[in-house]
């Protein structure tokens, strides 16, 4: 059987309640039994040592004996005890029990003061003398060198009991107090840590269920919470990744679709002859800038998965990156004639050297450029500028085309998005171009920022890390 923690701390709270009070009420019980017989012992022998000293001298004395059992008695009564003086051979001359001692209580059988060896204290019946047990002291009393008999006082085992029992309910109350604190402290685990954990483990249960709207509701200020709120963080996450997924095999569906079925349609129609051969070219033409088409979307996809975090691979080397853009705008050189769109190139030198991926920077100058030239108006200028500033380099491309509709700006960053404008300009595009120069940038570590006004135009601007000077080098 599976327990909770909370169970197993609870069963835990059960049984070291019980070893404690066993260990109380044997162990504690036996400890302080032992200790006050020890002390009781000590301090009744110290009294019959005092009380043979002073009375040794005149102990046979008949008329002296009456004399000083009253101020026995006294003692006794005040130390709940019972004092005697014994003869050696067991004879009781004194007992603080009797005013006159009976005969039949006079001598004691068997009486060997050396039966006790070196102890000067036994318990028991006092050689069968008493009907219960009892804590027994006794002193010599000698003179001149002799022994003339002995004072022996004696307690009850059980009066010393009571006084244990009385001292030790004490215990019960600090065990009792004791318990009660952990009590308190199991309250507090209950409240603050087990409802909190039960209610994180019901909320991971709805997540492996598929629901991940659900939601861990925990009061704040603790880690618990903070954990919580990590889970909820950690399930919208992968919420938005299974709806991006969702959209994301939509929108590649549809890319590859529209393509595949123009290219389908035209190919039959030329075969079944419904297309006239003459109009083949025209219509080879169309097929070929799907198939154009096609390929684009193919590798970008490639280039996407080529840079996933995890696996991304760049080889930085040290290049002019004002030269790269010269080389990147020669590639559009057909088109911008067709569109009579021309360059503007404001750099702060003639020579600008950046530390990066030569080839994934060149990427981003085509997809940056592309994108200008897709929605400049015809007659326009693009301007591209490279500037240093705070240790950094910064490359801008600009053009002066439709703009981007501010509720679009923040979305053009992910895959497959085109805004209204661009579906309507380019049906060629993917949605991906940005979406790979963000990558890009963000594998280099560099920031990638736009603005853009709709009907005046946009502006990427993005960083790089400058190339050592051989001195900083040195």
């Amino acid at each position: 059987m599976r327990l909770s923690i909370f169970k197993k701390f609870l069963l835990l709270y059960f049984i070291v309640g019980l070893i404690g009070f066993v260990s109380i009420t044997y162990f504690c019980y036996s400890l302080d039994y032992r200790e006050l017989i020890s002390s009781k012992t000590e301090e009744m022998y110290m009294q019959a040592v005092s009380v043979s000293k002073d009375y040794a001298s005149v102990y046979f004395s008949d008329e002296k004996v009456r004399l000083i059992r009253s101020e026995m008695c006294i003692i006794a009564n005040a130390c709940n005890e019972r004092i005697m003086f014994i003869t050696p051979d067991g004879t009781v001359v004194m007992d603080t029990a009797y005013e006159k001692i009976p005969e039949e209580r006079r001598q004691i059988d068997d009486f060997d003061y050396t039966r006790s060896g070196s102890q000067y204290a036994q318990t028991g019946h006092f050689f069968n003398y008493f009907d219960e047990d009892m804590l027994s002291v006794m002193a010599p009393i000698t003179n001149a060198y002799s022994i003339k008999g002995y004072v022996a006082i004696h307690v009850p085992i059980s009066s010393i009991r009571n006084q244990v029992y009385a001292t030790f309910n004490t215990n019960y109350v600090t065990y009792l107090i004791m318990m009660l604190l952990i009590l308190l402290f199991f309250i507090f685990y209950f409240f603050q840590i087990h409802r909190p954990l039960k209610e994180i483990i019901n909320g991971v249960n709805e997540y492996s269920k598929g629901n991940l709207q659900h939601r861990i509701n925990l009061p704040p200020g603790d880690e618990l919470h903070r954990l919580g709120a990590s889970l909820n963080y950690m399930s919208s996450e992968i919420n938005e990744m299974d709806k991006f997924q969702q959209k994301f095999i939509s929108n590649i569906s549809h890319d590859f679709r529209s393509p595949l079925t123009s290219i389908k349609g035209y190919l039959e129609a030329m075969a079944d002859g419904t297309i006239p051969p003459e109009m083949h070219q025209k219509y080879l033409n169309i097929v070929l800038f799907e198939t154009d088409r096609l390929t684009k979307l193919t590798n970008n996809l490639l280039t996407l998965n080529d840079l996933d975090p995890k696996s991304v691979r760049l080889t930085y080397t040290d290049f002019d990156i004002n030269d790269i853009i010269r080389h990147t705008i020669e590639t559009f050189e057909g088109t911008c004639l067709e569109k009579k769109i021309s360059f503007k190139l404001t750099f702060s030198s003639k020579q600008l050297m950046v530390s990066a991926d030569v080839e994934k920077i060149q990427q981003v100058l085509y997809n940056l450029i592309d994108n200008a030239i897709k929605f400049s108006h015809p007659g326009s200028a693009i301007s591209i500028s490279t500037t240093i500033q705070g240790g950094k380099a910064f490359i801008s491309v600009r053009d002066s085309g439709v703009g981007i509709p501010k509720d679009s700006l923040p979305k053009i960053w992910e895959r497959f998005y085109k805004t209204d404008s661009s579906r309507g300009r380019d049906k060629k595009g993917s949605g991906l171009g940005l979406s790979i120069v963000k990558e890009i940038i963000l594998a280099h570590g560099e920031h990638i920022d736009v603005i853009s006004t709709e009907g005046v135009g946009t502006e990427f601007v993005f960083s790089l890390r400058p190339a050592k000077t051989p001195s900083e080098s040195i």
